[in-house]
């Protein structure tokens, strides 16, 4: 058996072992199978450590052209195993390389342009397509703007949005159409902020409230009782039906369904203002949506508050956390669409704390894709 000398990056819970030099066999590409399924079955308490550690010095001394395998192998893996793969797969590359040796670039290409493999697996092998052919980035990445993977398209869209910007002064038309390609593409806020801001200074205004899907108009109901945290499982009426002539047995008083509007761009709405302020309270939500097809949708929401989300009566998601900072696309509730009009509802629970920061009662929502672009409002079939 032929025996090479590497520089061993081996992974132990989750972490990068100091890189030592020693003896290890070449591995035969049959023993892979079984070396991959043994890393894979590590666990997060220490379970098959021994074994997955073995089996990584094993897979170091793989050669290059395994390394499609390995990010095949990398697709299913559990986070604490994908370390553990994506940092011995780190190590034959970086001998490949140091050896002045090459990596298997029409298979990694190959795999790269498979939407079907995970993105993580992905990612890594354009990274690596990216050591050995700089050109790669140039020649890969428009293909890439509707990419499933989010981190693929970011790099699409800011290579788009670099060549835009370069064009401002000297072709303006040109700059304005790559802003706009740019701006149907992104998916993260920066970019599509970045895009907005640039067509403003050609001269072209964009809704960010649209271009993001955020609900603007709702109809709100509440208070009811969430003294001692009661309300998140309670069960009141708006659950159980939506009718918006109705009136309640609040929290202390009759209540009744009222309009609220979203405040800013961002879609926020503040309960607070629509409600009044309460402590120990909740609060339901109801927004209609049409859309023109039946279709995966995510319904986003950003809240301080404890929340659930309804989608035509069914329960998406529920989040019982209290004063977390809000940010867009927090909580998201993945259902489907119906063609024509659907019926949205958010339950929001205020508790008792009565701290400054723990004043906030509102909420934003979102209707997107599942890559997180807006899906836009249809009209009635």
């Amino acid at each position: 058996m032929a025996w090479k000398r590497i520089t061993r990056a081996a992974l132990a819970g989750g972490a990068v072992l100091a890189s030592v030099s020693l003896l290890v066999a070449a591995t035969n590409n049959s023993e892979l199978p079984a070396l991959l399924a043994s890393i894979k079955q590590v666990g997060t308490k220490g379970e098959g450590n021994r074994q997955a550690q073995a089996a990584c010095q094993r897979l170091a001394a793989a050669d290059a052209g395994q390394l499609p395998t390995i990010l095949n192998a990398l697709d299913d893996a559990s986070p604490l195993a994908a370390n553990w793969l994506r940092g011995t797969a780190e190590v034959i590359v970086a001998r490949q390389i140091a050896n002045g040796g090459t990596l298997p670039t029409a298979a990694l290409e190959a795999f790269l342009l498979d939407r079907g493999h995970a993105p993580r697996s992905r990612r890594l092998a354009y990274e690596w397509l990216l050591r050995v052919d700089p050109g790669a980035a140039e020649r890969l990445l428009p293909g890439m703007l509707d990419d499933p993977s989010l981190e693929m398209r970011r790099d699409a869209v800011a290579r788009l949005l670099d060549g835009a910007r370069a064009k401002v002064d000297s072709e303006p038309a040109t700059a304005k159409a790559g802003y706009e390609q740019a701006l149907t593409a992104a998916r993260d806020l920066d970019q599509i902020q970045g895009a907005i801001k640039a067509l403003g200074g050609l001269g072209e205004r964009i809704n960010l409230t649209e271009q993001l899907g955020f609900l603007t108009h709702w109809q709100v109901v509440g208070p009811f009782d969430n003294v001692g945290g009661v309300g998140f499982a309670a069960v009141y009426p708006p659950e159980k039906k939506i009718d918006l002539a109705a009136k309640y047995d609040g929290k202390g008083e009759p209540v009744h369904w009222l309009e609220a509007e979203a405040s800013d761009e961002m879609g926020h709405v503040d309960l607070n203002k629509a409600l009044g302020t309460h402590k120990g309270a909740v609060a339901y939500a109801y927004a209609e949506f049409t859309s023109d097809r039946d279709q995966p949708v995510e319904l986003r929401l950003g809240s301080a508050n404890a929340n659930k989300i309804w989608l035509n009566g069914k329960q998406l998601a529920e989040f019982k956390i209290y004063h977390s900072f809000t940010t867009m696309d927090q909580y998201v509730g993945r259902g489907e669409l119906k063609r024509g009009v659907n019926q949205i509802l958010v339950k929001l629970c205020q508790n008792e704390q009565t701290e400054e920061w723990a004043a906030e009662w509102k909420f934003q929502l979102r209707v997107a894709d599942p890559t997180g672009g807006a899906i836009r409002e249809g009209k009635q079939p």
